[in-house]
């Protein structure tokens, strides 16, 4: 039952159920609900003797992806609710500062504009125009593309990533009705044509 039907249940009633289970109307999803049950059986029939530090991450019980579902968890800690947090430390689940910090510094990354990624491209089809002397890019193909980005203490450092060219070169064909007169003349000066 979702938690906002739970005020139409008669007090007496909403008691009992909770005497019979305190979480049988979680703020949280059922499928969380779901996979910490799980986690609890498997914690269980291991006599409560579980590491979970070292659980596999594609283990599987009972159908549940749990190795991966402990995983996230313990990098998620902070946005769990406290109920939950109490849910997971009394089954020895807790919380790892490392998968903590990585999911932080990943959702902390600033993400690429549509009108950076444009030029990114450019830059690819640029440096594989130059030494292929012809813009027929395959479509599996990545160009090494550098880059000068702020570091941890807000230095420049230069950055090398594979730049999927054959894939974005392929995705402004299929979207050229949506792209500005500007981005259809570069992709000319590349000689990609533009009908």
């Amino acid at each position: 039952m979702p938690a906002g039907e739970q005020g139409s249940l008669a007090p007496e009633r909403r008691r009992a159920l909770e005497e019979i289970d305190p979480w049988w109307c979680p703020v949280w999803p059922v499928t969380w609900q779901r996979a910490y049950a799980t986690a609890r059986l498997w914690w269980l029939e291991s006599d409560g003797l579980v590491d979970w530090t070292v659980l596999p991450q594609d283990t599987v019980f009972e159908g549940e992806q749990l190795g991966r579902w402990v995983k996230v968890q313990r990098a998620g800690w902070p946005a769990l609710e406290e109920e939950q947090r109490d849910l997971l430390s009394a089954v020895g689940i807790e919380e790892e500062q490392e998968l903590v910090a990585a999911r932080a510094a990943a959702e902390a990354k600033p993400k690429v504009s549509r009108s950076d990624r444009f030029a990114q491209g450019l830059a690819a089809l640029a440096a594989f125009v130059e030494r292929e002397r012809h813009p027929r890019v395959p479509r599996p193909h990545k160009e090494l593309l550098e880059s000068v980005e702020a570091g941890p203490g807000g230095e420049e450092q230069v950055v090398v990533s594979h730049f999927a060219l054959g894939t974005w070169l392929n995705n402004q064909k299929a979207r050229r009705a949506k792209l500005t007169p500007g981005q259809l003349a570069q992709l000319a000066e590349h000689g990609v044509e533009s009908a």
